[in-house]
């Protein structure tokens, strides 16, 4: 079962799932994102602590594009098609930390240890 959902959201396989990828990809080339950028640090405790653990360089340039799609947004803008085709929306650069993390939170779970970082209130 699960290999079949795998080949329904699979792009080489299916060519809904190619659309899709290629709609996402123009989305993002407008603004000058990655797929990456748009996870939210405050939503997930993982993806938080995968960016405290990446280089500060990287962590830069995300917030650079953020700001940069901000300001586009706010405008009612695009990015010139010259800088469009440039972009690499598909490129990662959290996917191997963030599964990293959520090993070593499964990790610690499973042998009852302490969680790293917990939800407070205020």
């Amino acid at each position: 079962m699960a290999s079949f959902l795998q080949s329904l959201i699979d792009p080489k396989k299916n060519w809904l799932a190619a659309q899709h990828m290629k709609s996402v990809s123009k989305r993002l080339r407008k603004y000058g994102l990655r797929y990456d950028d748009l996870y939210d640090p405050y939503y997930d405790l993982d993806i938080k602590e995968a960016l405290n653990r990446l280089p500060r360089e990287i962590v830069d340039a995300r917030n650079q594009r953020l700001k940069r799609a901000m300001d586009l947004s706010m405008k009612h803008e695009y990015l010139p098609d010259n800088l469009q085709a440039m972009q690499t929306p598909f490129r990662s650069y959290l996917q191997d930390m963030l599964t990293l993390v959520k090993k070593e939170r499964a990790e610690r779970e499973a042998l009852g240890a302490l969680p790293l970082y917990q939800r407070t209130i205020p």
